[in-house]
């Protein structure tokens, strides 16, 4: 891939240089590898939208200016919406929001918290047991 003024990991490499600092500098600013930051330059992964945002904070340039033109870092970010919309979408989620209201507001003493905790339970594990069991009797 050549160097395009367009690609994210150009425009992060410029801004660093501009600056005087090292990939290991950046790093250390951001809480990461020396490793991602030169991933990042050289335009084979992106950050985490955290680390775009204290980017754009450090070098004072929008999240738009850094990935304008860099259409696959775009359609990254899109993808990264939707799978929160996936997550929000989860039957488990509401199964689990439903078993610690009826929880908190049907049942008194110990019931409580055990509705409670098995509807914490369900939402954070509904989605892994329902694929796990899916794989389970596919064979």
């Amino acid at each position: 891939m050549e160097p395009q003024a367009n690609y994210f990991g150009d425009k992060l490499k410029k801004c660093r240089e501009e600056r005087g600092w090292s990939q290991e500098k950046l790093a250390n600013e951001l809480h990461v590898s020396r490793q991602a930051v030169y991933k990042w330059e050289a335009n084979k992964g992106y950050p985490d939208i955290q680390n775009l945002i204290r980017i754009s904070d450090l070098f004072g340039i929008t999240i738009d200016e850094l990935i304008r033109g860099d259409r696959k870092m775009q359609e990254t970010i899109s993808i990264d919406e939707g799978e929160l919309f996936d997550q929000l979408s989860d039957p488990g989620f509401y199964l689990g929001i439903l078993l610690i209201f009826i929880g908190i507001f049907i049942f008194d003493g110990p019931l409580t918290n055990t509705f409670s905790l098995i509807g914490l339970l369900t939402i954070v594990f509904f989605t892994d047991t329902v694929q796990s069991l899916k794989t389970l009797f596919k064979k």
